[in-house]
Order: structure tokens, then sequence, then C-alpha cells
């Protein structure tokens, strides 16, 4: 059995049940196992519990409120935040039970993790986001915070830092059915984020953003050498920089379809 250090694991979760236990068992030196649930109605609570973790129900709060939710209901200031597709590696275990206790006896904010992307199945090996994506990740509760915005947060922090070297692996969505979907969800988000802000529309930038972005993730971040799997990551890349503008401009122009959105978002248990 592994030697508990005194820090908690948070994992946000809405119908987890394929993911959750994986993920939950990959920290087992974790002292505290804390589940934020926003209304699962699969077997996801049940299983977290049977794993170890302390559940708490809470509706949707947009992902850095509800990230700031979880913090406050834990019971160690020390944090992993980690999301129900995330698990760590051998390799990141025994680095992390190697050097947290130093850690958390330190003045130190925050920690960087390395995440790696498993998609369609396999490891990237070239896409530069998916081969070590540095991500603020374990953090102390009074040092950091997560960004108050809907979606794309991150955490925010003044102190110092420092950055493991082995990766956590992130099963990013199991078809392109759950990323497409899952971008329709995401681009809502920022567009609410937007209008919030009373952001400008510039519509004309789209068919620009669509380009580069493709530009960008295809050869730039090097996707090409990831042959047809990159192509379409750089594609679906593309098209979300370019959706969430068009969709946008709609609510400016249609302030109704907010909410017939919100709906259809509801009805295809999307609305978070």
């Amino acid at each position: 059995m592994a030697h508990l250090l005194p820090f908690t694991l948070v994992v946000m979760t809405r119908n987890e049940a394929q993911k959750i236990a994986r993920c939950l068992d990959s920290v087992p030196f974790a002292a505290e196992k804390l589940v934020v649930d926003s209304g699962s109605t699969d077997d996801t609570v049940a299983i977290a519990r049977a794993h170890g973790a302390r559940v708490v129900a809470q509706e949707w709060l947009g992902f850095g409120p509800q990230r700031n939710f979880a913090a406050g209901h834990c019971s160690h200031p020390w944090i992993l935040a980690l999301d129900a597709d995330e698990y760590l590696t051998p390799e990141l275990s025994d680095e992390l039970q190697r050097r947290l206790p130093a850690l958390m006896e330190s003045d130190t904010a925050a920690a960087v993790l390395r995440r790696h992307l498993i998609y369609m199945g396999k490891p990237m090996r070239w896409y530069r986001p998916a081969v070590g994506e540095k991500m603020a990740r374990f953090y102390h509760r009074d040092r950091a915070r997560w960004s108050d915005v809907r979606v794309h947060e991150s955490l925010q922090f003044k102190g110092p830092s420092i950055t493991f070297k082995a990766p956590f692996l992130h099963d990013n969505n199991p078809s392109l059915v759950e990323k497409q979907l899952k971008v329709l969800l995401y681009a809502e988000l920022k567009c609410r984020d937007w209008h919030d802000k009373d952001k400008s529309t510039r519509m004309w930038q789209t068919p620009f953003v669509f380009a580069l972005a493709f530009i960008k993730d295809y050869f730039l971040r090097l996707g090409f050498l990831d042959g047809w799997r990159g192509y379409a990551i750089a594609q679906t890349a593309a098209s979300y920089a370019a959706y969430k503008r068009m969709r946008y401009f709609e609510m400016r122009q249609n302030p109704a379809s907010r909410d017939t959105a919100a709906d259809a978002l509801t009805r295809s248990g999307l609305d978070h």
C-alpha cells in the first residue's frame, strides 16, 4: 500500500463512469480523493465512492468556478487537479511520491506537470501540444486560484513553481463524435464569456482565423508528422476557431438563440 501524502486529488465529473476509476486509482498515495459531480445519471458517483472518493454534488458553475468551488471543499491545502479522462503514469507516480514531501514543506505556489495525449487510441508522437504540454495542476489553494471563466481556465499564481519531468496521460475523446460534441459545448461557453464582456464580433477575421489555426497546428506544431491523425487534429482546431466566431456573431444578431442553443445542449446532455 502506498504511503499517503497530505494532499487532495480533485476530479470534476458528469457521466464519467467509464473513466473515473482509472483516474482515481492512478493516485493511490493521495490522502483524500474528492469528486465534484454535477448531475451524473450513470454510475459515476457509485464507482467514485467504491474507489475511495468522497463525492460532493454541485450544479455546473463553469470550469473555473467549479474548480475553485472544489478547492474550498478539500480537506488539505495542497491539491492535485485531474480530469476524469486523465491519469498518472507509473513514472510520474513515482516522481510525485519522491518529490512532493519536500515541495509541500516549501513556499512553492504550484507545480507544472507534462501532459501527453492519446488520440484515436494511440499516443501522439510529434504534435507539440500533445507531447509534454505543460500544465499547472498541483497547487496550494492559498497561493493559487483558477481563472473565473466558463471554459479554457488556467491556474493563476505569482509565487515560485517547479516542473515535474514524467508525464501524465490524457485519453482524449473515445471518438471524433465525442470530440465534435465537446467542440460545440466549449464554443458555446466561450461565446457566453465573450458576450458578458461585450466583445466585438469581427466576423471578417473568420476565414483568416481558420487558415492560420490550421497552418499553426499542422505545420508549426508538427501535426503533419503524425500523419492523418495530425491532419484531423489540425482541421478540428481550425474548425473550432472559426465556428465559435460564427456562433458569437449569431448570438449577437439573434439574442434568442442563446436560449434555444442552451435548450438543445441540455436535451443532448451537453449543458456543461
